[in-house]
């Protein structure tokens, strides 16, 4: 008789300056838990001493922030400074790693953000989880509602004009960060029934 996996837990770190980043959160949350995760919308501006805890207990952690000026905002950055006291002892070392992130262009320097994602999930000797997904949008029979719209390779890019609130991100950017929640989850699933098999 086999024992039923246990559902992974996914937490979604984040920072949303005008709510754009935000939306993008919650559809990486839904993602993951229509994938059978437990999860855990946090944000990093907010913090409190429980949700470093929730993070600490997660198998997965998504960062996600909008790109200000080339790269993360002031709020991750420092969220990011903070998480060095767990550096120091690698409470996070294994667990496994994603990212999001929206800005007004269409390339924004976005990539210098999902980068400097993986470059402190690497410091936390975190393994890293890319997007899964072919670009879309990019041939005439193609469309803007395309998965993958803007053709990111490590994470979800969203672009959201600037005139335009929360509700003008875009829907396929939306379904994009939906399919990053579900892949980190059936990944961060795979992953722990792995290791409970080596240890049993």
């Amino acid at each position: 008789m086999t024992t039923p996996a246990q559902a992974p837990v996914v937490a979604i770190a984040y920072h949303s300056g005008y709510g754009h980043t935000a939306v993008l959160a919650e559809s990486v949350r839904d993602g993951a838990a229509a994938a059978g995760a437990v999860t855990h919308l946090i944000k990093v501006d907010e913090i409190t001493d429980e949700q470093w805890a929730l993070l600490d207990g997660a198998d997965a952690i998504a960062f996600g922030s909008p790109t200000y000026m080339g790269t993360a905002s002031a709020a991750f950055h420092r969220f990011a400074e903070d998480s060095s006291k767990r550096w120091f002892t690698q409470v996070w070392q294994d667990k496994l790693a994603a990212g999001f992130t929206n800005s007004g262009s269409k390339s924004g320097d976005k990539l210098h953000t999902l980068q400097y994602f993986t470059v402190l999930a690497a410091q936390h000797g975190m393994t890293w989880v890319n997007l899964g997904l072919l670009p879309g949008w990019n041939a005439s029979d193609a469309s803007e509602f395309d998965l993958n719209r803007l053709g990111f390779f490590l994470g979800a890019g969203a672009q959201t004009n600037n005139d335009q609130g929360p509700d003008g991100v875009h829907k396929a950017d939306i379904a994009t960060a939906h399919h990053l929640g579900r892949r980190l989850a059936e990944t961060a699933r795979v992953t722990t029934a792995g290791r409970a098999a080596l240890a049993a």
